[in-house]
């Protein structure tokens, strides 16, 4: 798919013999090539690669450095390092390596740039996890940046991984500029009081995480209608005493793109019961807000509702 001028692909092949500018490397900070795609690369290219690389090295994790690409097809090596040498790697780590990668490749002002499946060799992270981070921020980038990218190939391996990127990448990116447009994007999400303690879910998809539960307003749909409707799919629940609390546009306060989330309070009605997206769900005493680790803003959300419910103002 085209995305301001630049075709995004799925392949399935050896990244090795791909004939583009640049190919990136899921690197340990300390730029070390041992296994995995990094071991593939130095055996085709030759250790020049990894002499070059381990010159820069180390660098921060979620940093990424270029370097020449020895025999290989590809004139750099875009090194990103995805952990340390503990091999662990999480969302962020993932998500600023490919967004580095990014950056690199425009500063060496190049056209084409493949990736592999970044996190999920010896890292094992979940390739549909990976699969959407890195199409989040193949767009981010291309929507903020007047880039020199015209090709951006997401390069696996075998048939089982091309299947998961086909659907994770493509049809996520499809859903994102077709269904939603450009954005700013409208979200709504909500503070349902019951049992004592208000209801979060965990996520299932990136951004990891606890939240309120929530989600995108469809085309068609009233704010009013789009809560509802979210917090009976994630949560089961219908809502009594529904009300606007506050709206939250900070363009940095959702890590894949600008959104505007409208946060309502309400009562909740029935039993919860986490839903498809959610990977669980709780009622939170309000005592416990700092016990858990939240996506997006939504930590700073609860604390204005705390402080809406003792002070009557948000």
């Amino acid at each position: 798919m085209n995305i301001k001028g630049c075709e995004i692909k799925i392949v399935q092949g050896d990244i090795t013999e791909l004939e583009v500018d640049a190919i990136v490397n899921a690197a340990n900070n300390k730029l070390v090539m041992g296994g995995g795609v990094a071991g593939a690369i130095k055996k085709k290219g030759g250790k020049v690669i990894e002499d070059e690389a381990v010159e820069k090295g180390p660098i921060e994790i979620g940093g990424a450095v270029a370097t020449s690409a020895g025999k290989l097809k590809a004139r750099y090596v875009i090194h990103a390092a995805t952990m340390s040498m503990d091999f662990k790697t999480d969302e962020i780590k993932i998500r600023n390596s490919c967004k580095n990668s990014l950056k690199a490749a425009e500063e060496l002002k190049i056209r084409s740039i493949a990736f592999p499946a970044l996190g999920c060799g010896v890292g094992g992270f979940p390739l549909l996890a990976s699969a959407k981070i890195m199409a989040q921020e193949a767009l981010k980038h291309l929507r903020e940046n007047k880039s020199s990218l015209k090709e951006i190939v997401f390069c696996l391996y075998d048939r089982q991984a091309f299947d998961v990127f086909n659907k994770g990448a493509i049809g996520y990116l499809e859903y994102v500029t077709g269904k939603l447009q450009a954005g700013p994007f409208s979200t709504v999400d909500a503070i349902i009081e019951i049992d004592g303690g208000i209801v979060v879910i965990k996520r299932t998809n990136p951004p990891f995480g606890w939240a309120l539960p929530g989600g995108f307003v469809d085309y068609g749909e009233s704010l009013e209608d789009a809560v509802r409707r979210e917090m009976k799919e994630e949560t089961g629940l219908e809502l009594d005493d529904l009300k606007q609390f506050h709206t939250y546009s900070e363009p940095g306060r959702d890590p894949r793109f600008h959104t505007i989330a409208t946060v309502f309070l309400a009562k909740g009605k029935g039993s919860p019961k986490a839903g498809d997206d959610a990977g669980d769900l709780k009622i939170m005493k309000l005592s416990e807000l700092d016990k858990l680790s939240f996506a997006f803003d939504h930590k700073n959300i609860i604390r204005d509702y705390i402080r809406y419910k003792n002070e009557g103002s948000a």
